[in-house]
């Protein structure tokens, strides 16, 4: 059985934390936990709640074990950009983008 957790707008950008969640995908969830925690990233521990989330709507939602979890799907998307203007030189007016991803995660049992 399928169960997912999403976090949404977090405020980093989706190619910074795509690198750290290529390295969980398909692993174990307590193995995937050891891997994050040895990382120094933001993203990091982001991905850390939001495994966490996951883990716990299996096993208090469906009753499922955290032992048999593995991660099926991760993703990170892009989110809509924060739009600030700055004044730039010659007094013009220019635009920075703070870029925005969102997470989700789903877990599963293995013996399903």
């Amino acid at each position: 059985m399928e169960v997912r957790a999403i976090a949404k707008d977090i405020r980093i950008a989706a190619d910074k934390a795509r690198l750290t969640m290529n390295l969980i995908r398909g692993k174990d969830v307590i193995e995937a936990k050891n891997i994050l925690n040895n990382l120094t990233t933001k993203a990091a521990k982001i991905i850390v709640k939001v495994l966490d989330s996951a883990v716990a709507n299996a096993e208090n939602n469906n009753g499922l074990k955290k032992e048999n979890l593995y991660i099926k799907k991760c993703v990170v998307d892009e989110a809509t950009k924060l739009k600030r203007v700055f004044i730039d030189s010659r007094s013009h007016t220019g635009r920075r983008d703070h870029l925005m991803s969102h997470f989700t995660i789903i877990v599963e049992d293995k013996e399903a």
